[in-house]
Parts: C-alpha cells; sequence; structure tokens
C-alpha cells in the first residue's frame, strides 16, 4: 500500500484521540490546537511542520520522522523521542511543557528549548551540542553522560549537572546556575 501524502495542509481543533491521525507524510503542514494525546504517531514522517496549542502528551512515536518541526505553546508529557527514527531528528520547542519525557541517546545538536518546562526530563546520553535552553526550568531534569559542549544554560534554573559525568566544554552558564553544576559536592553557596 503507498503511503499517503500531505502538503501545506492546516488542520484546527480536531480530536485524534478519537479519530486517529492518517498514517504517511506530512509536509509543511499546521497543527493547531488539535489533541493528539494518546495517539499512535508511529511510522508517521513530518517534515516543516508546526504544532500550535496542541496536546501531544505520552503519543506513541515509534519509528516516526520529525525533520525541522516547531512546537509551540505544546503540552508534550512523557514523549519518548528516543522511539523516533534518529536520522535528521530536529526540532525547536517553544512556551512547551516536555516534562517527564525522554531523549535518551537521540542526536539534537542545535535544538532550542525556549520558555519550557523540562520537570524531570531524561537526557541521559543525548547529544546536545550547541542547544539553547533558554529561560528552561530543568528541575530533577536528568543529564549522564550527555553531550552539552557548546550548550547554553545562561538563562535556564534548576538543573543539576555534574561536570565530571558530562562534556561541558565550551557550554555556557551564569553566575547564579552556577550551584547546579556543583550539587553533588553537597555544599553551600551564598
Amino acid at each position: 500500500m503507498d503511503k499517503v501524502y500531505f502538503e501545506e495542509k492546516t488542520v484546527e481543533k480536531i480530536n485524534y484521540t478519537e479519530v486517529p491521525l492518517t498514517k504517511g507524510e506530512y509536509e509543511y503542514c499546521n497543527f493547531i490546537n488539535c489533541d493528539f494525546s494518546n495517539s499512535d504517531l508511529a511510522e508517521i514522517s513530518f517534515l516543516e511542520c508546526n504544532f500550535i496549542s496542541c496536546n501531544l502528551s505520552m503519543v506513541k512515536l515509534m519509528k516516526t520522522a520529525l525533520k525541522e518541526i516547531n512546537f509551540k505553546d505544546c503540552k508534550m508529557l512523557g514523549m519518548q523521542f528516543d522511539d523516533c527514527i534518529k536520522l535528521q531528528l530536529s526540532m525547536i520547542f517553544e512556551n512547551c511543557n516536555l516534562s517527564h519525557s525522554s531523549f535518551y541517546r537521540t542526536k539534537i545538536k542545535n535544538t532550542i528549548f525556549r520558555n519550557t518546562q523540562l520537570h524531570e526530563t531524561d537526557f541521559t546520553e543525548c547529544e546536545l551540542t550547541g542547544s539553547v535552553f533558554d529561560n528552561c526550568d530543568l528541575t530533577r531534569a536528568t543529564f549522564d553522560n550527555s553531550i552539552l559542549e557548546k550548550a547554553d544554560f545562561r538563562t535556564s534554573n534548576h538543573y543539576s549537572i555534574d561536570p565530571e559525568r558530562n562534556k561541558i566544554k565550551k557550554a555556557k552558564f551564569s553566575i547564579m546556575g552556577i550551584s547546579g553544576l556543583l550539587d553533588k559536592y553537597d555544599i553551600e553557596i551564598d
């Protein structure tokens, strides 16, 4: 069976929890105020698409392609980005809630996280070179054996990053956030 192809389609206020999104390839499409929560987006390809004010919590992403995707004002709890097709995985997140999501072993260089909540998000063994965490809340986010070289954390808070367990060469941190690099030592900084 041939894959269905959609181009430059705008979809608004559709509840995909009741009627599943058609499997296929979506290019230059916009999804606005749609509910995808707990939906199966497996083996669907998205290229240069925008998701605006959507609920994508707990969607299944097995072999899903996400290339040059913009997520804005989205609820994205518990997403497993490590299930996506790894090749050309590229996204921008703005004003999103990505708490309890996983980027385990993904390569997402130069990713922008702006005004995004990342509580208990897993970045273990993640390649984040050149990524920007602009005004993000990283409470209990996990960075273990991650590549954070040239990443920018200057305006973010509540992160805990062990410099001995992560590659942080040329990463940027603010003086206010320096305690997040020293957590393991259980010291008090005034």
